[in-house]
C-alpha cells in the first residue's frame, strides 16, 4: 500500500512572526522556515506503517516554491521513500493545494493520504476535508490512533465528548492531531541518504489544475498588547473589578 504524505513549509514554529509595515502579510525575508509540526506527525505515522509492513513505499508531496525541496528532502530523512515537488510561485490556497493534491491522487492510487490537521501559518484546517470531498474517499480528521487491518483503517479521534472511533474502507484521508506520535530526531547519516532519493518535480498546469486564489487578505494586523496584571487582596476585590471595570459579570 502506497502512504501519500502532504507537507508543507512554513515559518519555524520557534520564531516569532512579523507583519509588514504595509498590512499586506507576515514578514518571511531571512526568516528560518521549517516542515509544518502536524505534517511532520504524519510523515512519522506513514513511516512507522512501512517499518510495521503495512505501507509498501512512502511519497512526500509539497507544493509551493522551489525552496520546499528542503522540506522534502526533510521528510525523505525521516523515512519518506521519495518527493515530489509542485512548484509554483503563486500564493497557495487550501482549495488550490486540495485540487494539486487530488490530481496526485489519481496519479499515484495511494491506500493512504496522511497530512497534519492544519498548517501553523494560516491555521485554516481545510486541506484534508477538502481533498476527501474532490477525491471523494472517507476521511477521519484529528487522528490520535491509527490501526490499519487489511483494507480497512481504525481511527481514533478526538472529539470535544472525548474519543471517537471511525472505521474506513481504504483508500482513505486522515489528518493527524498531536497526540498522534513523537515524530523522530533525525539523523545526519539519514539526512545525507535523503539527498540520493529521487524527487520529481511537477508545475500546476501539468496536473491540469488552475491555482489561481479565490480569496483576497485584505489586512494583516498583530494583536493587541496586552496590559499589565493587577495583583488584589481578596476574593470581593477580584469580583468588584471583573464586574464593574471588565464588565464580564
Amino acid at each position: 500500500m502506497k502512504v501519500l504524505v502532504p507537507v508543507k513549509r512554513v515559518v519555524d514554529y520557534n520564531v516569532k512572526v512579523r507583519v509588514k509595515s504595509d498590512g499586506t502579510g507576515v514578514d518571511i525575508a531571512n526568516v528560518k522556515m521549517s516542515m509544518n509540526p502536524f505534517d511532520e506527525i504524519a510523515v512519522e505515522e506513514a513511516v512507522r506503517l512501512k517499518e510495521k509492513g503495512i505501507a509498501t513505499e512512502v511519497i512526500a508531496v509539497s507544493c509551493g516554491v522551489a525552496q520546499c525541496q528542503e522540506t522534502l528532502r526533510t521528510a525523505m530523512a525521516i523515512g519518506a521513500d521519495r518527493g515530489i515537488l509542485v512548484e509554483t510561485n503563486e500564493e497557495l490556497q487550501p482549495l488550490a493545494v486540495a485540487k494539486l493534491l487530488k490530481a496526485l491522487v489519481d496519479k499515484e492510487q495511494p491506500g493512504l493520504v496522511i497530512l497534519g490537521k492544519q498548517a501553523i501559518d494560516d491555521d485554516a484546517n481545510q486541506t484534508g476535508q477538502m481533498l476527501a470531498a474532490l477525491a471523494e474517499l472517507p476521511q477521519a480528521t484529528f487522528a490520535s490512533k491509527v490501526e490499519v487491518a487489511g483494507d480497512k483503517v481504525n481511527v481514533t479521534r478526538e472529539v470535544d465528548g472525548g474519543l471517537e472511533t471511525l472505521s474506513l474502507s481504504t483508500p482513505a484521508v486522515i489528518t493527524t492531531d498531536l497526540r498522534l506520535n513523537e515524530p523522530r530526531y533525525v539523523t545526519l547519516p539519514n539526512i545525507m541518504k535523503a539527498k540520493k532519493k529521487p524527487l520529481d518535480t511537477f508545475k500546476p498546469e501539468e496536473l491540469g489544475v488552475d491555482v489561481a486564489s479565490r480569496l483576497k487578505t485584505l489586512k494583516v494586523a498583530e494583536p493587541a498588547k496586552r496590559g499589565a496584571g493587577v495583583k488584589v487582596p481578596d476574593v470581593a476585590t477580584l469580583v468588584a473589578k471583573l464586574k464593574n471595570e471588565a464588565k464580564v459579570i
